[in-house]
């Protein structure tokens, strides 16, 4: 049977494993970005020509998960 003290420890190492992994995905985040040729790729794209042209699919994924 399993106690409260342990379901606490479960949690514990649940929030433990889900922010390790997000400060693992930003470490590799960084690692990508401070590389030069990915800078170059980067530095070309438009994001706020980007969210405009994503906007509209947004919009209709949000009302399609709604219903």
């Amino acid at each position: 049977m399993e106690t409260t003290q342990d379901r606490q420890d479960d949690e514990t190492r649940d929030t433990l494993m889900m922010f390790g992994g997000m400060a693992l995905m930003l470490l590799g985040a960084g690692m990508i970005m401070t590389s030069p040729i990915i800078r170059k790729m980067m530095g070309g794209l438009n994001f706020g020509n980007l969210l405009q042209t994503a906007a509209p699919d947004l919009e209709r994924y949000l009302k399609l998960k709604a219903m």
